[in-house]
C-alpha cells in the first residue's frame, strides 16, 4: 500500500449511531467541528480494528499509518487523521488523546479476551477515557474534571460491550465479558451464542451492572463542568447511560438488541436542562 493511499474502510457507521450525542447543538457551534474530526478518526480506526476481513497485522499497519499522519511524520494515508491534526492545530489541543485511542484499537487487533474487571477497565483507560478528556480539553475545563469524565466514558464502554456481545462474539470471536466472572457464576463465552441469557450469564451482565453503577454512584461529571452548553450535553449523556443501564437490568441483551429510543433522548435532553441549566458549583473529587 502506498503512502498516498488510504487505509480507511468506513463501515457506514457515522455519530448519528452512537448511544449518545456528538458534538450535538447543544455545544458551542464553534467547537463542533472540532468534536466531529475526532470522531472520525476515532470511527475509522474503530472501523478497521473491527474489520472481520483484514488480518490482523494489516490492522496495526494501517492504525500505525493513522498515527503518523496525525502526528504529521507522514504527510497523507489517512485522511480522518490529517483534518484531526488540523483541527488539534487550529484548537490548540494536544493529540495525545487520540494516540490513546489507537493503543486500544491496536489491541482489538490482537486480542480476543478479558481475564477480569481491571483488565477490562485498563482498556476503557485507552478506548473510552480519552474522548471525554479531549472534549473537555477543546472546552478549557480543568484536568480536575477528569476523574468524573472517566467513570462516565468507562460505563458508556461498558453497555455497549453487553450490547454487542453476541455480535462481537459472532463476527470477531472477541469477549469483552470478563473470564473470571463468568467463571464465577458458572458461565461461559459460548453462552454467548444461545437464543438467550442463561442463568449465569444474566448474573455475569448484573455483575458488571454492579461495576457501572459503582462507577457512576459519586457526583455527576456535569455538576463540575464551568461551560453550560457542554454540562447540558454531559448531563444529557449521563442521563443516557443511566437509562440504558437501567434497559440492560430488565432486559435479555441476547435474545434481542437493548437499546436506546428517541423518547429516551427526549426524556434526559429535558433532564438536563431542568437540573443542570445553572452554573456549577461543585468541586470535582476522585472517582473510583
Amino acid at each position: 500500500m502506498s503512502a498516498a493511499a488510504s487505509v480507511e474502510e468506513w463501515s457506514g457507521k457515522d455519530r448519528t449511531a452512537e448511544n449518545f450525542p456528538v458534538g450535538s447543538f447543544l455545544i458551542a457551534a464553534r467547537l463542533r467541528p472540532a468534536v466531529h474530526a475526532f470522531y472520525a478518526f476515532a470511527r475509522n480506526a474503530d472501523d478497521i480494528a473491527d474489520s472481520a476481513t483484514l488480518a490482523p497485522e494489516d490492522k496495526i499497519a494501517r492504525l500505525d499509518t493513522m498515527e503518523a499522519v496525525l502526528t504529521g511524520a507522514q504527510a497523507a494515508g489517512s485522511p480522518s487523521a490529517a483534518a484531526l491534526r488540523a483541527s488539534l492545530a487550529a484548537t490548540g489541543t494536544t493529540d495525545r488523546h487520540a494516540r490513546d485511542l489507537l493503543v486500544a484499537f491496536r489491541q482489538d487487533a490482537t486480542r480476543r479476551r478479558y481475564e477480569t474487571w481491571d483488565a477490562l477497565l485498563d482498556y476503557c483507560r485507552h478506548s473510552a477515557m480519552p474522548v471525554g478528556r479531549h472534549v473537555l480539553d477543546l472546552h478549557g475545563e480543568a484536568h480536575d474534571t477528569w476523574p468524573a469524565s472517566d467513570a462516565l466514558c468507562s460505563v458508556l464502554q461498558v453497555l455497549n460491550h453487553l450490547q454487542d456481545a453476541t455480535n462481537d462474539l459472532a463476527r470477531l470471536d472477541r469477549c469483552y465479558l470478563p473470564l473470571d466472572m463468568l467463571s464465577a457464576n458458572h458461565a461461559s463465552v459460548e453462552d454467548l451464542r444461545a437464543r438467550m441469557a442463561t442463568t449465569g450469564l444474566r448474573a455475569t451482565f448484573d455483575a458488571l451492572l454492579d461495576h457501572c453503577d459503582a462507577l457512576m454512584a459519586g457526583a455527576p461529571l456535569p455538576a463540575f463542568v464551568r461551560d453550560r452548553r457542554l454540562r447540558l450535553e454531559t448531563a444529557a449523556i449521563d442521563g443516557l447511560a443511566r437509562r440504558l443501564a437501567r434497559r440492560l437490568r430488565r432486559s435479555d441483551p441476547i435474545a434481542r438488541r437493548v437499546a436506546l429510543t428517541r423518547p429516551d433522548f427526549a426524556a434526559s435532553l429535558i433532564a438536563a436542562f431542568t437540573h443542570f441549566a445553572r452554573p456549577a458549583s461543585s468541586s470535582p473529587g476522585a472517582v473510583t
